[in-house]
């Protein structure tokens, strides 16, 4: 796995990303941007499927109306997470906190599928009610419970890999007025 991962940091690709000062924050902040969509929309739906929120709307019609929004967010979110992670490949694949979430987000993706396998099947049944069923209650508690763990897990990731590098560090020489081609002022 290695070699792979040493292959994808060394890419053209990943060393741009990694050697320009406004990339990385770029995609990190799209990365967020898109994260807060993503759990934002799923969070309206679990609370309507808990009946806590939107009891007055068909869920099927809500649903239909938020998830193209979850999706689109959720292509961004992956995107920019992938290019984050070319750009230190070796260092977040060994990362505790990056394994966890990736886990949490198949565990999410699981969740999504239980729910299509149960409470999925009968919304006809239940669709105009305040609440979904047991199960799919229990479902929108996990995954609420699950996106607010990757949220965490996400964070955490971004202090334990902060300056952590299988490269070279930067010369000593270079300061934050050479990057941004201030030049000094004269006395």
């Amino acid at each position: 796995m290695l070699p792979l991962l040493t292959w994808l940091q060394g890419s053209a690709l990943a060393s741009r990303i990694r050697d320009s000062l406004f990339i990385f924050p770029l995609l990190e902040s799209a990365h967020v941007v898109g994260l807060a969509l993503v759990v934002g929309t799923i969070a309206v739906i679990d609370l309507r499927l808990l009946g806590i929120a939107s009891r007055e709307r068909s869920f099927r019609r809500m649903a239909s109306d938020i998830m193209k929004w979850t999706w689109s967010a959720f292509a961004v979110t992956a995107l920019t997470g992938s290019l984050m992670f070319i750009t230190n490949a070796a260092v977040y694949f060994h990362n505790v906190s990056f394994r966890v979430k990736m886990a949490l987000l198949v565990l999410a993706g699981l969740n999504m599928l239980v729910f299509e396998l149960t409470a999925g099947r009968t919304i006809r049944e239940w669709d105009q009610a305040p609440a979904a069923p047991p199960i799919g209650k229990a479902v929108a508690t996990l995954s609420l419970v699950i996106w607010i763990a990757v949220i965490f897990a996400g964070r955490i990731i971004g202090f334990t890999t902060t300056r952590a590098s299988l490269a070279e560090p930067a010369p000593a020489d270079v300061n934050f007025e050479d990057l941004l081609g201030v030049q000094p002022a004269k006395k």
